[in-house]
């Protein structure tokens, strides 16, 4: 291979790894994203705003702005729209701090941390990496009406928080040339591979447990009012004793 090659070959594994990082692995995370855009969004108004009717302010009861001053106020809006769409930085979630994040936004910043991890990952673990954050999504709805000091909300963040983004850490504190040798009958790789796989099995299991339960509670309440309403109208049929 030829140097231009070898150069061609790195630049194209690099935007690969780009696009990778930037891909989602779930619409939590795209969601929590999203969330943070319009935010900034809403201070770059408020802030232009503010400026605008500085400037109207000005110009009314001090001194016409003129062609000067409207160049300076474009300037200063242009200023202020770079200034608030670039800060504050979308919090990327570090390790250590996926156990103690928000319960309900727990899922989403999970996904975020692991899509920042997927490119390092062997393909066959990014192709788990993407089913669990498709349990994730499926685990997120329960999460937001769950009360946090539950035996049930301890466990999934240990799940979630603490035993998944090690399992990945883990397996990227080996050096890449030893994650293919064999220890103790399996090598890192599938080590990985079936750490995943446990996990994408266990968060399925935790989201539809949480699901079974919200469906006998409406299950429940759906007896309740047939029972209350059948009752009410069987008292309400003429000649009813």
């Amino acid at each position: 291979m030829s140097e231009v090659d070898k150069i061609s070959a790195l630049g194209n594994a690099a935007i690969e790894r780009s696009r990778e990082r930037r891909r989602p692995i779930g619409t939590k995370s795209v969601a929590l994203r999203r969330q943070h855009l319009y935010k900034k969004l809403g201070r770059v108004l408020v802030a232009g705003g503010i400026v605008l009717i500085g400037a109207a302010l000005f110009g009314a009861l001090i001194k016409p702005l003129g062609f000067t001053g409207l160049l300076a106020l474009m300037v200063l809006l242009i200023g202020v729209a770079v200034l608030f769409g670039k800060w504050p930085p979308f919090p990327e979630p570090r390790q250590a701090d996926l156990p103690k994040a928000d319960l309900k936004q727990l899922a989403g910043r999970t996904e975020i941390w692991l899509e920042a991890q997927r490119p390092a990952l062997p393909a066959p673990a990014r192709q788990l990496v993407d089913g669990i954050g498709v349990q994730l999504d499926l685990l997120a709805p329960q999460l937001q009406t769950l009360d946090a000091a539950t035996p049930a909300a301890a466990n999934i963040r240990k799940l979630v928080g603490e035993d998944l983004p090690e399992l990945v850490a883990g397996y990227q504190r080996i050096p890449a040339g030893l994650r293919g040798e064999a220890h103790a009958g399996r090598t890192p790789d599938e080590t990985l591979l079936g750490g995943l796989k446990m996990l994408e099995r266990e968060i399925g299991d935790a989201a539809r447990s949480l699901a079974a339960g919200e469906i006998d509670k409406l299950a429940t309440r759906e007896r309740y009012l047939q029972l209350k309403y059948q009752g009410l109208e069987a008292d309400d049929t003429p000649g009813a004793a």
